[in-house]
């Protein structure tokens, strides 16, 4: 198991350093079980107003990687008539990138006195957590959507209900050379003083 953080230096050092890696360049190992286990523990720890817990995170194993290719091939093939015969070969590489792959959806509860929005950004919340704990244990994270996150037939294949939505695939592993940064903000770009 990774080191905890055992100073307030160790904490700050950990989120000046975090960052997101390619999910094609990842390695193994990812975490095995019990870490992935924590990890997740981990990210549930969130912000949520109502204590309603309005999301979910579903494992994909390896050996389902296949099934979600050929469901991911079939959704898209249904969404763009014509596309039966090409090459689709990007759909398994998306499927089968990364040693580690979790999908996280927001499923907000209907009625709750909440705003779905408020319940909605609890589940980026728990997207967050989820990489900055694979970052504390040593892994890297990618966190994706593009087409096949607003798929209507790949969202209720893995269990979103009306009104759930996938937030993204979390990719985990280890990075295959080391990352660099990137740029970020200038924060007198981005944080200003209020004034009436």
């Amino acid at each position: 198991m990774a080191a905890m953080f055992n100073d307030t230096s160790s904490l700050l050092a950990h989120l000046a350093t975090r960052r997101s890696g390619k999910a094609r360049d990842m390695v193994a190992p990812g975490p095995d079980a019990a870490q992935l286990r924590r990890i997740i523990a981990l990210a549930l720890r969130t912000p949520d107003h109502g204590k309603l817990a309005p999301w979910r995170i579903v494992t994909v194993a390896d050996d389902q990687r296949a099934a979600f290719a050929a469901l991911l091939k079939q959704a898209w093939i249904k969404e763009n008539p014509g596309a039966a015969g090409m090459d689709l070969s990007a759909l398994d590489q998306f499927a089968h990138q990364a040693p580690t792959l979790l999908v996280l959806l927001s499923t907000p509860v209907k009625d709750a006195k909440i705003p779905v929005w408020e319940q909605q950004m609890s589940a980026g919340a728990v997207g967050m957590n989820l990489l900055h704990a694979a970052h504390a244990y040593g892994f890297v994270g990618s966190w994706l959507t593009g087409w096949a996150a607003y798929s209507p037939d790949v969202a209720a294949a893995f269990g979103a209900g009306e009104g759930d939505t996938i937030v993204g695939y979390f990719f985990l592993g280890t990075p295959s050379a080391a990352l660099s940064e990137r740029p970020r903000p200038e924060y007198d770009d981005v944080v200003r003083s209020w004034d009436i």
